[in-house]
């Protein structure tokens, strides 16, 4: 071995050439032939290798072509193309069980899918239909499997989401024992992994069904299940606890839900819970803690500035412009909306009871408000505060404490100014409602709440056009703003522009769908236009959205009796007299259609009603004894005449009627009558002459009633045509020719004045508010109170 040692010189260290003959003896092929070893491998190697002919592949480089062949003078054919063509494919046999196992399973996946497409697009019966054939095929699936393969080869991923899919459509179309029972499958399948946390779905099906030991009772098992590292989970879970403890009103429970939650994972709905837990319980101090609480929870989103361009970067502001309005952006103003929103009402809740009063509490809480991140809310809460004095009854306050908003930013002061003038136009104060307008409107131009109050002290003082222009203005800067439309509509109306007014009211409800408001309106302007088939048409939508309105009712039967269809008109004023049995037109109406029909007994009923209405009107009293004397119980007549006359001694008719009786009948006071009445008839001609004298040439003859009540003088020209219309028709009933009918119909007005008003009611669902008209048109014209 020490032949191959070479060792370094020890002179001639700065020889330049010195180790160039040096060389590795591996690379001596001089000495192979003397190799034992390297010879044997080569002749143990040489005598492997088939003959030749055969080429044997070289792995390394069979690829590329290089084989023992090809070195003797074949063709270099790297791709085998000397070959020829490849074999076919082999063709797949589809009736072969692994082929049928393979579609029918991807079958299941594409109904599964289909169901969930159609559970989102809102069709949860055809999402119900996909689940249960999905249901029924993986079955099936499952069955051949057992078949062909083992039973470990089954797809339990196949087989869970089948299920669960199944469970969800069933609690999804309200099915919730099927639900259940497809959720046990599940739970009970020790096969299918964290299925335990299915007992979740189940505890909310039983919180629906409103049994809610057991709906705890699964929250709690799926909460055991639930490893802690799923910190999220469990929190929702624990809210979903608290949540049923309220519903059962066991508030200690819930207290203590939502406090370990609010220690551990704060969030708003948590601490909105919590406070309302504590106010059930009535626990001030515990209410204050809370609310601060509530108020520190992190929202979590970007401060408004970052959708600011700190410069004139124009790639920085497509940027900037891109984000503000993006998805991320939208939910963060949802969230920031919420958390306003739970802010406000816990304020509004806590306020009036944590401290001696209302005003007090609600200063706290502004105060609290006003340290916190949602600084901006104080104002709002302000103007609450003024609200609540409002609705206490208390002007003075509400005004003091909106007054206060004068000196504050433009919004606020525009917010306050519109509420202040809303509530002068209450009060009939339009000038002071008109300032107070004109001051929201120059604190921001684009409010569109503040430019109707404007338009409605405008509409106050008769200048409907320059209205228009204030209503058209706050449509521009907020077409959503409904009052505005509904405004001019009403503008349109009084200025006869009916065509106008039509197309702002069926715009209007192509918005608000069921707004019996706008059904009246529309219905009205057709029956102005004298189109009373549209007027009826719409008519009846009104009434499917207020079924119970009796002047909506009434308003129908007048139409389909203009129209000549009685029988209709009747089954409208009978439905509107059984909502409302006080109503005179419709009572009129009934008992002169039963008259008509000669239902006597039937009308008297509704004369009776009439007579007890308006006592003072003798009218109703002479129907009642004419019905009695034409259905021949001339007794009963006689002796309402004579009560008749006890109660109005000088009514003309009455006495008439008396001596006719008395002389068909032969009884001796028809002379005591008959002398009466000729005392009154000559009365009667004095009056007569004096007002041809021209005592009283200026206003002419005015009907009057006898024994009627001083406050009974004024009428409505609507209501005043409508009574004479239906007196002239029970004048012309058939066998009316009795003496009083040819006389002056001064004697017998039936223009009578209803003790409400004439009225054209406004038609709501709850409360049966009758208003005229006019008044109608104005307090709609009111804007809300509210800010928002």
């Amino acid at each position: 071995m020490m032949q191959n040692v070479h060792l370094a010189p020890e002179t001639d260290e700065d020889d330049l050439y010195s180790g160039y003959n040096d060389y590795n003896p591996t690379y001596d092929t001089e000495e192979l032939e003397n190799d034992t070893a390297f010879q044997q491998a080569v002749k143990t190697s040489h005598g492997r290798r088939p003959p030749d002919g055969v080429t044997r592949p070289m792995t390394a480089v069979r690829a590329a072509g290089f084989t023992k062949a090809a070195l003797r003078g074949s063709a270099f054919d790297p791709l085998g193309q000397s070959r020829g063509p490849a074999l076919p494919l082999e063709a797949r046999n589809e009736d072969s069980p692994e082929e049928k196992i393979r579609q029918l399973e991807k079958k299941v996946n594409e109904l599964v899918e289909e169901s969930c497409i159609a559970n989102s697009c809102g069709d949860l019966k055809l999402a119900l239909e996909k689940a249960k054939d999905a249901g029924r095929k993986e079955r099936v699936l499952v069955r051949q499997r057992e078949q062909v393969t083992s039973p470990e080869n089954i797809n339990l991923d196949l087989t869970y989401s089948v299920l669960f899919n199944l469970a969800s459509q069933y609690s999804a179309n309200e099915m919730y024992p099927e639900a259940l029972n497809t959720y046990q499958v599940i739970v009970k399948n020790k096969m299918f992994s964290n299925a335990g946390r299915l007992k979740v779905n189940m505890g909310n099906i039983y919180l629906k069904q409103r049994n809610y030991s057991k709906a705890i009772k699964f929250y709690r098992m799926a909460l055991d299940q639930i490893p802690s590292v799923h910190k999220e989970m469990r929190i929702k879970i624990m809210q979903n606890i608290g949540v049923t403890f309220i519903k059962t009103g066991q508030y200690s429970d819930a207290i203590n839900s939502f406090e370990h939650i609010m220690s551990m994972a704060p969030n708003l709905k948590a601490g909105f819970n919590l406070i309302l837990s504590y106010f059930a319980v009535g626990d001030r101090e515990k209410m204050k803690k809370a609310f601060q609480k509530l108020i520190g929870v992190p929202l979590e989103t970007d401060e408004d500035g970052k959708y600011i361009s700190p410069n004139d970067d124009p790639h920085t502001n497509l940027v900037i412009e891109a984000i503000k309005n993006d998805h991320l952006r939208q939910m963060e103003r949802e969230r920031k909306a919420m958390a306003e929103k739970y802010i406000m009402t816990a304020a509004k809740l806590i306020a009036p009871v944590i401290e001696t009063s209302f005003a007090v509490g609600y200063d706290w809480c502004v105060e609290v408000v006003k340290a916190s991140q949602y600084v901006e809310l104080a104002n709002d809460l302000e103007i609450n505060k003024a609200i609540t004095y409002l609705r206490q009854k208390d002007f003075n306050q509400a005004v003091e404490t909106l007054k206060m908003f004068e000196k504050k930013d433009s919004s606020v002061k525009s917010a306050a100014a519109t509420n202040l003038s809303f509530l002068y136009y209450l009060e009939n104060e339009f000038a002071q409602a008109s300032s107070y307008a004109d001051l929201a409107v120059n604190s921001d131009r684009y409010n569109p709440s503040a430019l109707t109050n404007k338009g409605n002290t405008v509409f106050a003082n008769g200048d409907y056009e320059k209205a228009a222009e204030f209503y058209k203005e706050a449509l521009r800067n907020d077409s959503s703003c409904t009052e505005a439309l509904y405004n001019i509509g009403l503008t349109y109306k009084k200025l006869n522009r009916l065509d106008e007014a039509l197309d702002c009211f069926l715009k209007l409800h192509a918005i608000l769908r069921n707004s019996a408001q706008v059904l009246y309106q529309i219905a009205n302007i057709y029956e102005l236009m004298e189109d009373p088939n549209q007027a009826m048409e719409w008519l009846m939508q009104l009434i499917s959205v207020v079924p119970t309105d009796s002047r909506a009712l009434s308003k129908l039967g007048g139409l389909y009796g203009s129209e000549g269809d009685k029988s209709q008109a009747f089954q409208y004023y009978y439905e509107s007299y059984r909502y409302f049995p006080s109503n005179i037109e419709v009572i009129e109406w009934l008992g002169a259609y039963y008259i008509d029909t000669q239902f006597y007994e039937k009308a008297i009923q509704y004369f009776e009603r009439a007579s007890l209405i308006q006592p003072t009107q003798v009218k109703w009293q002479l129907m009642i004894a004419s019905c009695f004397r034409r259905s021949g119980n001339y007794q009963k007549a006689l002796d309402t005449y004579k009560d008749i006359h006890r109660k109005f001694p000088e009514n003309v008719e009455c006495l008439r009627f008396l001596v006719r009786l008395c002389t068909d009948i032969g009884l001796k006071e028809v002379q005591e009558y008959a002398t009466k009445l000729k005392r009154l008839e000559k009365m009667k001609e004095i009056r007569e002459q004096r007002t041809k004298s021209g005592r009283d040439g200026s206003g002419g003859p005015r009907g009057r009633r006898d024994g009627s009540a001083g406050g009974d003088g004024g009428q409505n020209c609507g209501a005043g045509s409508r009574g004479e219309r239906l007196s002239a028709q029970l004048r012309a009933l058939p066998g009316m020719e009795e003496p009083y009918d040819s006389s002056s119909n001064k004697e017998l007005d039936a223009s009578y004045v209803d003790p409400l008003g004439p009225q054209i009611e406004r038609p709501r669902t709850a409360a049966k508010k009758r208003v005229d008209e006019d008044d109608f048109a104005d307090e709609e014209l009111g804007d809300d109170l509210l800010p928002e």
